[in-house]
């Protein structure tokens, strides 16, 4: 079913493409061509199968959230990961207006809202309406939060003109109205598709950063929508969910079953359909493991140290994985194994031995196939390792992010004590000791310890006034990249207005 849905929204694209040459990738355009009440629901399905270039898997959306930031450095390794320098520039805060990846992730974003869009079109039912505008919602926050500034157009809306761009005021008054207007319509469950309590999930997260994308040098937090953000955790936590007591089971296979803290998730069905969500691992292994990756990706030391010996989601070994081919899971360091604990080697013969120091440009010959700490958050899928499609469901939203953000609420508005109680809460399930007081620098990287590598760590560090701040293999950066360029490729449309700085 799910090649049917790209189909479609192959097909749904090229209609919206009107004036615009092919090469424009939709710029802004919707049209009402080859979408009618006999097909909303398969450009329904189409829209969910358009959020899989952009979201799932690390070379994305994932990207610009992380590697921008404190958590993940892709080294070049000699000619290995070089790139014309597109993840030095990443992670150094020196992109351009011409940068490939941001302008990629910019239109496939787009590609989202338009497609949604077009089954607004074709008499949809309430639930597959709520549906749409939801995923438009959810792409458009993406938009709102990379460049802050939004193209958008409403259904059956000609494509002669150049579409429309909300700034960020209309931006995000526009997202809590439609979202508050689509919750009566949605769906309880599943978590893989748009529900109630996703659109819970992301009006706490437009609340919780509003005040960050109207002033992201010097962000603001108004005490009612921290009140929001307050009340909508407690809507959500009615739906019973707990934390699951094996972290990485919220990432597993199977975590459509495993998982009692989803919210929210894109279905894959191993070997049958799903995404470059192999990626996850292939792009931190290296070629001698199993299965054999990409050795690239890597985290810092600093942030590899913000964790306790004890706690769980530093990972260890795992059944299904380690048993199968000696990988670990969590963050990898030290001598790698087989499943049969004999010591890998490198490709010269030298111990795979992962390290904690990593430089942005790796030169030894003897250190560059093993500089930097790996991750590996979704447990490898090996009855699928061939297909490129694992089981694994890709998480959006889960409960513990619902609880920090409420924490967090709880801090800004003088509720310290309530706050720590929630934090205590999610570090006991997950192994780490009790704190004995929290501090916004303390939340923030509890933060980084509960969603390392899930796409949220740049938005965060702008939230909490760090993401210009010098960190490993960076220095400190200039204001102008809070925000991403608009991508020279979109400026033909004379609504949007390249971001100060660029």
């Amino acid at each position: 079913m799910k090649n049917q849905y790209i189909f479609t929204f192959a097909m749904v694209a090229l209609s919206f493409s009107g004036c615009t040459k092919l090469d424009e990738n939709l710029n802004g355009q919707v049209g009402s061509g080859a979408v009618s009440s006999n097909n909303v629901a398969g450009v329904l399905g189409a829209t969910y199968a358009a959020m899989i270039g952009p979201y799932q898997a690390p070379w994305n959306w994932s990207a610009l959230q992380e590697v921008t930031s404190d958590e993940i450095i892709v080294p070049t390794r000699a000619g290995d990961w070089d790139d014309n320098g597109a993840w030095r520039a990443l992670h150094l805060h020196k992109w351009a207006p011409d940068h490939t990846r941001i302008s990629d992730v910019f239109r496939d974003l787009n590609s989202i809202s338009y497609v949604a869009t077009s089954v607004l079109n074709a008499s949809p039912n309430a639930v597959q309406a709520a549906q749409a505008r939801f995923l438009r919602a959810f792409a458009q926050f993406s938009v709102l939060d990379g460049w802050g500034q939004v193209p958008y157009r409403d259904p059956g809306e000609g494509v002669t003109k150049p579409s429309r761009v909300r700034n960020a005021a209309d931006e995000i008054a526009y997202l809590i109205s439609e979202l508050n207007a689509i919750i009566p319509d949605l769906p309880n469950g599943p978590a893989n598709i748009a529900n109630k309590n996703a659109a819970r999930t992301l009006l706490m997260k437009i609340y919780l950063n509003k005040g960050a994308f109207l002033n992201r040098s010097t962000p603001t937090f108004d005490a009612a929508d921290m009140a929001k953000v307050i009340s909508l955790a407690d809507e959500i936590a009615a739906g019973g969910y707990v934390l699951t007591p094996n972290y990485f089971d919220n990432f597993a296979p199977t975590n459509d079953v495993l998982s009692t803290e989803n919210i929210f998730t894109a279905q894959n069905l191993g070997g049958v359909s799903g995404s470059d969500l192999d990626g996850q691992w292939k792009c931190t292994t290296h070629y001698n493991q199993d299965p054999s990756g990409y050795n690239g990706f890597s985290t810092l030391s600093n942030f590899y140290a913000k964790f306790e010996a004890s706690d769980k989601r530093r990972g260890g070994s795992y059944a299904g994985q380690t048993n199968i081919a000696g990988v670990r899971i969590g963050f990898l360091v030290g001598q790698q194994v087989n499943q049969n604990g004999v010591a890998l080697k490198d490709r010269k013969g030298n111990p795979l031995a992962f390290t904690p120091e990593v430089s942005i440009i790796e030169r030894d010959p003897n250190h560059l196939e093993v500089a930097g700490i790996r991750v590996i958050k979704y447990p490898i899928d090996y009855a699928n390792s061939g297909s490129k499609k694992p089981d694994n469901d890709w998480v959006y939203f889960r409960y513990a992010d619902v609880l920090l953000m409420k924490a967090e609420a709880q801090l800004r508005t003088s509720q310290p004590a309530q706050a720590l109680t929630i934090v205590n809460s999610i570090r006991t399930v997950r192994g780490a000791s009790v704190l004995p007081s929290l501090t916004l620098d303390i939340l923030l990287d509890e933060r980084g310890r509960e969603l390392y590598w899930e796409s949220f760590r740049r938005q965060d560090l702008i939230r909490f006034g760090k993401f210009l701040a010098a960190w490993q293999e960076k220095p400190a950066s200039e204001a102008k990249y809070l925000l991403f360029p608009i991508p020279d490729n979109q400026l033909g449309n004379p609504n949007l207005i390249q971001n100060p700085g660029y």
